[in-house]
This record gives C-alpha cells, structure tokens and sequence, in this order.
C-alpha cells in the first residue's frame, strides 16, 4: 500500500507530461519559411503606402478637384472586399491574384514615371515605386514557388497617351488612389495569410 501511495505523484507527473506532448503534436506550427516571406511582403506594402501620395504630390484642395472628375484608367485593378471573397479565401489563388495586381500596378507606374518625364514633371516617386513593386513582386513569386504553384503572367497592358501637364496629374492621382487601396487590400489579405499560417504577431 505504501509503493502505491509513493508512486501516485509520479504517475501523476508522468499523465500530465504524456498530455502535454500529445497537445503540442496536435497544435499546427507555423511555418518559418512563409511567415519570413509575408514580413517582408508586408514591409514592401508599407513603403509603397507611403510613396502613394507622392506620385502627384499636389495639395488636397488639388486632389479633391481632380478626384471629382471621372476615373480614365480601367485598366487599373479592381479589388474584391466583400466579406465573400474573404469568406471563400484560397491561399494560393488569393497569392497569384497579389501577383497580378502588383504587375498590373508596375506597368502603370512604369507608363506614369514615362509620362511625367515627357511633360517635366517629378518622377521620382513614381521610380522608386516601380523598385518596390517589383521587390513585391518577387517576394509573392518566392511564395507561390514555395506553394509549387505557378507564377501568373500579366500581359502587357494597352495605356493612353498623356499629352498634357494635365492629363498626367489626372492620372497621378486616379494611380495614386488605386495604389492606397491596394495597399490596404494587400494588408488584410496578408493578415489572413499570417494567420492561416500561424505567424507569430510582432
């Protein structure tokens, strides 16, 4: 009676520890390789939200004039946000439509950087915007690759002619705005990622 009542405690360790092993087996760990990768998508994000509003670097009495007037690029992406999309989330499928989306907004930048030069505007802004994208577009290559999945091909686009001052600095703004939704579409797509993934927070 006594070997018994010793031991008890130790089979209690010993129940507890078995319990502990079982639950951290069954809990899905992250996975390092593809939650560097969304840091570092998530940082591109960032530096292009903050090179948006210097694409046309006009004042908001400015913008506003100019944002009154009817958008002329359709060829700009368009971004699902209703709660369905979100609901009936694909990784793979919601990474290759980021991939889509940053080639998309590269050829438009690329096209504005021309444009602003031809009319002796800044481009700057619209240069280093152009670096960051493709810099986002080789993280989210990386990702698919990770995924086996193929990498989306955009072809190029067909984009008007900016004859005028004017033309351009419509068409800053219009790619300007589109880019600042984007950005905030990409980040609540990356937030879906990091946590289907099990990222850890910083």
């Amino acid at each position: 009676m006594k070997v018994i009542e010793d031991s008890a405690p130790c089979l209690l360790h010993l129940f507890l520890l078995a319990e502990l092993i079982v639950h951290s087996a069954s809990r899905p760990a992250s996975s390092p390789a593809p939650c560097r990768t969304f840091r570092s998508i998530f940082h591109q994000v960032d530096l292009l939200m903050g090179l948006s509003r210097k694409l046309h670097d006009l004042s908001d009495e400015d913008v506003l004039m100019f944002e009154s007037m009817e958008n002329r690029l359709d060829t700009l992406p368009h971004l699902p946000h209703s709660a369905e999309y979100f609901r009936s989330f694909k990784v793979n499928e919601s990474l290759s439509q980021l991939s889509l989306h940053t080639q998309s907004f590269r050829q438009h930048i690329d096209w504005l950087k021309l444009a602003r030069e031809n009319v002796s505007l800044p481009s700057r802004a619209a240069e280093d915007s152009s670096t960051h994208l493709l810099k986002l577009s080789n993280l989210l290559n990386a990702s698919l690759h990770q995924m086996n999945e193929e990498v989306p091909q955009l072809p190029p686009l067909s984009l008007p002619i900016a004859s005028t001052s004017f033309d351009v600095l419509q068409f800053s703004v219009e790619i300007s705005d589109r880019l600042k939704i984007f950005c905030h579409w990409s980040k609540r797509v990356l937030r879906y990622l990091q946590r289907l993934n099990r990222c850890p927070k910083h």
